[in-house]
């Protein structure tokens, strides 16, 4: 969990702005739009880049954020959609993985954020390699994330449905 100075709608805007997502998302290579079924919600391919000799990884996913009436949190599901696109040859398709972003407001123009990832990688994947994206990864994230969320396009992100 991290504290970022963005409104609720500025960091949902970066996390909703897939095209970007190789700019702050730990090495994260590919990033492509399949499907805008509402403003909070879409459908997209990744491509994350792994370290020589284990082959890159890819996924599909359906990105959806709610925010509860009451509290205000914002939460962002992005569960795999396996079979959504064929299978690219040269990748590992990860078929089973649980993403979940919640944004908690916390004053004027700061956010409380925390990322729970839960993936089956699949294949033989050395141990520090494991270790490298469970210890590097999140850090290097939210590190990048915090200066990508401060451009002007975010700043002056609204989303009717999201009270910030």
């Amino acid at each position: 969990m991290c504290t970022l100075q963005a409104s609720t709608s500025q960091l949902l805007a970066a996390i909703m702005d897939v095209q970007s997502c190789g700019e702050w998302v730990y090495s994260s290579k590919t990033n492509t739009l399949l499907k805008q079924i509402s403003p909070l919600e879409l459908i997209y391919y990744s491509e994350v880049s792994v370290p020589w000799p284990v082959e890159n990884r890819d996924y599909v996913v359906r990105v959806k954020a709610e925010q509860d009436p009451q509290t205000k949190i914002v939460t962002v599901n992005s569960p795999c959609i396996p079979g959504y696109v064929k299978e690219k040859p040269g990748k590992v398709r990860i078929k089973q993985s649980i993403a979940q972003w919640t944004i908690i407001p916390n004053g004027k123009n700061q956010v409380k954020v925390e990322y729970i990832l839960e993936v089956d990688p699949l294949g033989n994947i050395p141990a520090w390699l494991v270790n490298l994206f469970a210890a590097k990864g999140p850090y290097e994230t939210f590190k990048a994330l915090k200066v990508h969320v401060q451009k002007d396009v975010y700043k002056r992100a609204h989303y009717t449905s999201i009270v910030d």
